[in-house]
Protein backbone atom coordinates (compact mmCIF):
# COMPACT_ATOMS: atom_id res chain seq x y z
CA UNK A 1 0.00 0.00 0.00
CA UNK A 2 2.61 2.16 1.38
CA UNK A 3 4.96 1.79 -1.86
CA UNK A 4 2.01 2.72 -4.27
CA UNK A 5 1.05 6.02 -2.66
CA UNK A 6 4.47 7.23 -2.86
CA UNK A 7 4.50 6.21 -7.13
CA UNK A 8 1.34 8.50 -7.00
CA UNK A 9 2.31 11.00 -5.29
CA UNK A 10 5.86 10.83 -7.60
CA UNK A 11 3.68 10.70 -10.72
CA UNK A 12 1.48 14.00 -9.17
CA UNK A 13 4.61 15.68 -8.47
CA UNK A 14 6.56 15.29 -12.00
CA UNK A 15 2.96 16.32 -13.92
CA UNK A 16 2.43 12.46 -15.42
CA UNK A 17 -0.71 12.50 -13.50
CA UNK A 18 -3.03 14.93 -12.17
CA UNK A 19 -4.57 15.11 -8.82
CA UNK A 20 -7.85 14.12 -10.05
CA UNK A 21 -6.33 11.39 -11.99
CA UNK A 22 -4.58 10.15 -8.55
CA UNK A 23 -8.08 10.55 -6.66
CA UNK A 24 -9.82 8.17 -8.76
CA UNK A 25 -6.57 5.60 -8.58
CA UNK A 26 -6.95 5.72 -5.14
CA UNK A 27 -10.78 4.87 -4.74
CA UNK A 28 -10.04 1.76 -6.35
CA UNK A 29 -7.40 0.99 -4.19
CA UNK A 30 -8.35 -2.70 -1.96
CA UNK A 31 -8.42 -3.47 1.53
CA UNK A 32 -6.87 -4.76 4.26
CA UNK A 33 -7.63 -8.21 4.91
CA UNK A 34 -7.20 -8.47 9.24
CA UNK A 35 -8.77 -12.02 9.07
CA UNK A 36 -11.79 -11.63 11.12
CA UNK A 37 -12.56 -8.47 8.14
CA UNK A 38 -11.65 -6.92 5.51
CA UNK A 39 -11.54 -3.12 6.21
CA UNK A 40 -12.58 -0.93 3.22
CA UNK A 41 -10.13 1.94 3.97
CA UNK A 42 -11.02 3.81 0.98
CA UNK A 43 -14.71 4.06 1.16
CA UNK A 44 -14.88 7.78 2.28
CA UNK A 45 -13.53 8.66 -1.20
CA UNK A 46 -15.77 6.64 -3.53
CA UNK A 47 -19.20 7.52 -1.22
CA UNK A 48 -18.21 10.10 1.45
CA UNK A 49 -18.83 7.90 4.58
CA UNK A 50 -15.66 5.98 5.60
CA UNK A 51 -16.25 1.82 6.36
CA UNK A 52 -19.04 1.54 9.31
CA UNK A 53 -18.96 -0.74 12.34
CA UNK A 54 -22.14 -2.61 12.33
CA UNK A 55 -21.29 -3.70 16.20
CA UNK A 56 -24.54 -6.31 16.39
CA UNK A 57 -22.95 -9.57 16.55
CA UNK A 58 -19.39 -8.61 16.75
CA UNK A 59 -17.41 -9.55 20.23
CA UNK A 60 -15.62 -6.00 21.88
CA UNK A 61 -12.60 -7.33 21.03
CA UNK A 62 -13.29 -7.86 17.52
CA UNK A 63 -14.98 -4.17 17.48
CA UNK A 64 -11.51 -2.97 19.08
CA UNK A 65 -9.12 -4.31 16.46
CA UNK A 66 -11.17 -3.61 13.80
CA UNK A 67 -10.82 0.26 15.10
CA UNK A 68 -6.94 -0.08 15.90
CA UNK A 69 -6.42 -1.17 12.26
CA UNK A 70 -8.40 2.04 11.09
CA UNK A 71 -7.03 4.23 13.02
CA UNK A 72 -3.49 2.85 12.23
CA UNK A 73 -4.48 3.63 8.36
CA UNK A 74 -1.46 5.48 6.96
CA UNK A 75 -3.12 7.23 4.60
CA UNK A 76 -5.02 9.46 6.93
CA UNK A 77 -8.76 8.01 6.13
CA UNK A 78 -8.77 7.02 9.59
CA UNK A 79 -12.30 8.30 10.95
CA UNK A 80 -14.60 5.82 12.87
CA UNK A 81 -18.00 5.38 12.64
CA UNK A 82 -19.99 2.30 14.61
CA UNK A 83 -23.63 1.60 14.47
CA UNK A 84 -25.72 -0.84 16.83
CA UNK A 85 -23.21 0.07 19.77
CA UNK A 86 -23.43 0.76 23.84
CA UNK A 87 -21.91 2.43 26.29
CA UNK A 88 -19.30 -0.74 27.03
CA UNK A 89 -18.21 -0.52 23.90
CA UNK A 90 -17.86 3.23 23.73
CA UNK A 91 -15.59 3.14 26.66
CA UNK A 92 -13.29 0.45 25.41
CA UNK A 93 -13.38 2.40 21.71
CA UNK A 94 -12.35 5.49 23.77
CA UNK A 95 -9.55 4.62 25.09
CA UNK A 96 -7.98 3.80 21.26
CA UNK A 97 -9.63 6.67 19.39
CA UNK A 98 -10.36 9.69 22.23
CA UNK A 99 -11.74 12.21 20.00
CA UNK A 100 -15.14 9.55 19.03
CA UNK A 101 -18.72 10.58 20.52
CA UNK A 102 -21.23 8.77 21.71
CA UNK A 103 -24.60 9.28 20.76
CA UNK A 104 -27.01 7.21 23.30
CA UNK A 105 -30.25 7.53 21.58
CA UNK A 106 -28.75 6.77 18.07
CA UNK A 107 -26.11 3.91 19.86
CA UNK A 108 -23.41 5.32 17.62
CA UNK A 109 -20.23 6.05 18.35
CA UNK A 110 -18.28 8.34 15.77
CA UNK A 111 -15.41 11.11 15.06
CA UNK A 112 -16.57 14.16 15.03
CA UNK A 113 -17.61 15.28 11.45
CA UNK A 114 -14.86 17.71 10.09
CA UNK A 115 -16.88 19.49 7.78
CA UNK A 116 -18.94 22.29 10.12
CA UNK A 117 -20.98 23.93 6.99
CA UNK A 118 -23.81 21.61 6.67
CA UNK A 119 -25.92 22.08 3.63
CA UNK A 120 -29.25 21.19 1.87
CA UNK A 121 -32.19 20.53 4.10
CA UNK A 122 -33.23 16.88 5.26
CA UNK A 123 -36.23 16.41 7.34
CA UNK A 124 -36.65 13.61 9.80
CA UNK A 125 -39.84 12.98 11.37
CA UNK A 126 -41.35 10.11 13.43
CA UNK A 127 -44.88 8.62 13.79
CA UNK A 128 -44.32 8.53 17.82
CA UNK A 129 -42.04 9.39 20.39
CA UNK A 130 -41.12 5.56 20.70
CA UNK A 131 -39.63 5.84 17.31
CA UNK A 132 -37.07 8.30 17.88
CA UNK A 133 -33.98 6.13 18.52
CA UNK A 134 -34.43 4.54 15.03
CA UNK A 135 -34.92 8.40 13.88
CA UNK A 136 -32.00 9.69 15.69
CA UNK A 137 -29.66 6.97 13.84
CA UNK A 138 -30.72 8.47 10.50
CA UNK A 139 -30.20 12.39 11.68
CA UNK A 140 -26.74 11.39 12.85
CA UNK A 141 -25.31 9.43 9.62
CA UNK A 142 -26.99 12.47 7.63
CA UNK A 143 -25.31 14.69 10.14
CA UNK A 144 -21.85 12.89 9.62
CA UNK A 145 -22.28 13.54 5.71
CA UNK A 146 -21.99 17.11 5.92
CA UNK A 147 -26.00 18.01 5.49
CA UNK A 148 -28.17 20.02 7.74
CA UNK A 149 -30.78 17.75 9.49
CA UNK A 150 -34.34 19.56 11.00
CA UNK A 151 -36.71 16.97 12.92
CA UNK A 152 -40.19 17.02 14.13
CA UNK A 153 -40.86 13.95 16.22
CA UNK A 154 -44.54 12.59 17.42
CA UNK A 155 -46.41 13.58 14.56
CA UNK A 156 -48.12 10.66 13.20
CA UNK A 157 -51.60 9.97 11.71
CA UNK A 158 -53.23 9.31 15.63
CA UNK A 159 -53.17 13.13 15.89
CA UNK A 160 -52.96 14.39 12.37
CA UNK A 161 -53.21 17.60 13.24
CA UNK A 162 -50.00 17.64 14.67
CA UNK A 163 -48.64 16.77 11.16
CA UNK A 164 -50.21 19.64 9.64
CA UNK A 165 -48.49 21.71 12.35
CA UNK A 166 -45.03 21.16 10.52
CA UNK A 167 -46.48 22.03 7.21
CA UNK A 168 -43.56 24.66 6.65
CA UNK A 169 -41.19 22.11 7.27
CA UNK A 170 -42.44 19.66 5.10
CA UNK A 171 -42.92 21.75 2.23
CA UNK A 172 -39.19 23.00 2.54
CA UNK A 173 -37.17 20.04 3.32
CA UNK A 174 -35.24 18.49 0.32
CA UNK A 175 -36.08 14.93 1.27
CA UNK A 176 -37.85 13.33 4.38
CA UNK A 177 -37.05 10.73 6.43
CA UNK A 178 -40.18 9.08 7.72
CA UNK A 179 -40.23 6.70 10.27
CA UNK A 180 -42.79 5.10 12.12
CA UNK A 181 -43.66 1.42 13.59
CA UNK A 182 -47.45 0.15 14.21
CA UNK A 183 -49.39 0.28 10.93
CA UNK A 184 -46.86 3.01 9.53
CA UNK A 185 -48.96 5.37 7.63
CA UNK A 186 -47.17 8.14 8.05
CA UNK A 187 -45.03 8.52 4.96
CA UNK A 188 -48.13 7.54 2.26
CA UNK A 189 -49.80 10.80 4.22
CA UNK A 190 -46.96 12.66 3.88
CA UNK A 191 -46.19 11.30 0.08
CA UNK A 192 -49.42 12.67 -1.01
CA UNK A 193 -48.68 16.38 0.11
CA UNK A 194 -44.77 17.07 -0.85
CA UNK A 195 -42.91 17.45 -4.19
CA UNK A 196 -39.90 15.89 -2.47
CA UNK A 197 -38.40 11.90 -1.94
CA UNK A 198 -40.05 9.88 1.05
CA UNK A 199 -37.60 7.77 2.41
CA UNK A 200 -40.19 5.38 4.84
CA UNK A 201 -38.51 3.39 7.88
CA UNK A 202 -40.83 0.66 9.22
CA UNK A 203 -39.91 0.24 12.93
CA UNK A 204 -40.10 -2.72 15.04
CA UNK A 205 -42.54 -0.47 17.52
CA UNK A 206 -46.28 -2.13 17.70
CA UNK A 207 -48.70 -4.46 19.15
CA UNK A 208 -48.26 -8.25 18.48
CA UNK A 209 -50.06 -8.50 14.96
CA UNK A 210 -47.39 -5.25 13.79
CA UNK A 211 -45.06 -8.50 13.89
CA UNK A 212 -41.96 -6.92 14.97
CA UNK A 213 -42.02 -4.25 12.25
CA UNK A 214 -43.51 -6.51 9.25
CA UNK A 215 -46.89 -4.90 9.20
CA UNK A 216 -45.74 -1.45 8.51
CA UNK A 217 -43.28 -2.45 6.32
CA UNK A 218 -45.36 -3.90 4.21
CA UNK A 219 -47.56 -1.02 4.22
CA UNK A 220 -45.10 1.47 3.52
CA UNK A 221 -44.20 -0.86 0.30
CA UNK A 222 -47.80 -0.70 -0.61
CA UNK A 223 -47.80 2.89 -0.40
CA UNK A 224 -50.05 4.39 -3.45
CA UNK A 225 -48.40 7.71 -3.08
CA UNK A 226 -45.55 8.45 -5.45
CA UNK A 227 -42.00 9.40 -4.53
CA UNK A 228 -42.32 7.09 -1.69
CA UNK A 229 -38.93 4.77 -1.12
CA UNK A 230 -38.71 2.01 1.90
CA UNK A 231 -35.47 0.98 3.63
CA UNK A 232 -35.71 -1.76 6.07
CA UNK A 233 -37.53 -2.83 9.20
CA UNK A 234 -35.23 -0.41 12.23
CA UNK A 235 -32.60 1.04 9.03
CA UNK A 236 -32.21 4.44 10.50
CA UNK A 237 -28.62 4.17 9.43
CA UNK A 238 -29.58 3.40 5.31
CA UNK A 239 -32.38 5.77 5.70
CA UNK A 240 -29.84 8.99 6.81
CA UNK A 241 -27.03 7.80 4.10
CA UNK A 242 -29.57 7.38 1.15
CA UNK A 243 -31.04 10.62 1.90
CA UNK A 244 -28.14 12.86 2.60
CA UNK A 245 -27.04 11.52 -0.63
CA UNK A 246 -30.27 12.80 -2.15
CA UNK A 247 -30.14 15.97 -0.10
CA UNK A 248 -25.93 16.80 -1.69
CA UNK A 249 -27.68 16.04 -4.91
CA UNK A 250 -30.20 18.54 -4.85
CA UNK A 251 -27.93 21.25 -4.34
Amino acid sequence: MQDILKKLLEEVKSGKLSIDKAMDKLKSLPYEDIDIAKIDTHRELRTSLPEVIFCQGKTIEQIILIVKKIKANKTGINRIIATRANKEIYKEVKKIAPEVVWYEQARIIASPSKNKNKTGNILVITAGTSDIPVAEEAVVIAELMGNKVNKAYDVGVAGIHRLFSIKDKLFDANVIVAVAGMEGALASIVGGLVDVPVIAVPTSIGYGASFNGLAPLLTMLNCCAPGVSVVNIDNGFGAGYLAGLINKKSK
